[in-house]
């Protein structure tokens, strides 16, 4: 099976980051496409960001639609663009911060999310609340990191990150970590490592929960708020039939 992934900023060092990890997490078998608009935000904080980066995902969600592809991720931690993109598509689409919130479900009974700019975390509290799992989120934290900060080798990024789970342990008592950005993507592992506990990369938990959709022979339904676009003339942007 082939799953796109889709970064919905144009940072395209931060789509290679995020299709190393899609690979890592991947079965044998599951061919990883990754990929970012060519117009749009070059990062995404907040709900601004956000709105900017819609007509670029869709557009590639449409061409990876044309092409076939058995299911899509949505490589931002916002879920920016989710309902529209499951509009446009009857191929599988799971966001990541979706993805990351239900799999730390399923292995913690608390979790704290640890994201970058404070300016995030309203739009994840209510991510939280939309999708049933806010009671078992302890708290977001924000490192107050820019997400290309994340990019930059000789920043702090990682330290803060690390010495902001180590204050979810304690005061949260958190059970398991969600990072909040792809961009954190590359952190996951060693992380979990030092400080003890699950912590859940979205970019992985998504990849996989692709995988099992397609293999249960899950597409998205057409019924209701995902219901296909209607014809109708769309001016100035691209064509998304």
């Amino acid at each position: 099976m082939e799953i796109l992934v889709v970064n919905p900023n144009t940072s395209a060092s931060m789509t290679e980051k995020i299709r190393v990890a899609a690979v890592a997490a991947a079965a044998p078998g599951t061919r990883i496409t990754a990929v970012s608009p060519a117009t749009g935000p070059e990062s995404i904080e907040g709900y601004f960001d956000q709105a900017l980066a819609v007509p670029g995902l869709l557009a590639e969600i449409a061409r990876g639609e044309t092409r076939g592809v058995a299911g899509h991720v949505i490589a931002c931690f916002d879920d920016t663009g989710l309902d529209a993109a499951r509009s446009l598509a009857r191929a599988p689409v799971v966001g990541i911060g979706e993805a990351a919130f239900h799999a730390a479900s399923l292995v913690a009974g608390t979790f704290s999310v640890v994201t970058t700019l404070g300016r995030s975390v309203p739009a994840l509290q209510h991510n939280l609340v939309r999708y049933g799992l806010a009671s078992r989120c302890a708290r977001v934290r924000a490192v107050e990191v820019p997400v290309l900060a994340l990019e930059d080798p000789v920043s702090n990024a990682r330290a803060r990150i690390e010495a902001e789970i180590a204050r979810a342990k304690e005061e949260d008592r958190a059970e398991a970590i969600v990072l909040g950005c792809a961009g954190m993507t590359d952190l996951a592992t060693d992380l979990a490592k030092r400080c003890g506990l699950p912590v859940v990369d979205g970019v992985a938990a998504a990849v996989v929960l692709v995988e099992a959709l397609v293999r249960l022979g899950l597409a998205t339904s057409k019924l209701g708020g995902y219901a296909s676009p209607l014809p109708k003339a769309i001016t100035g942007f691209p064509d998304l039939a």
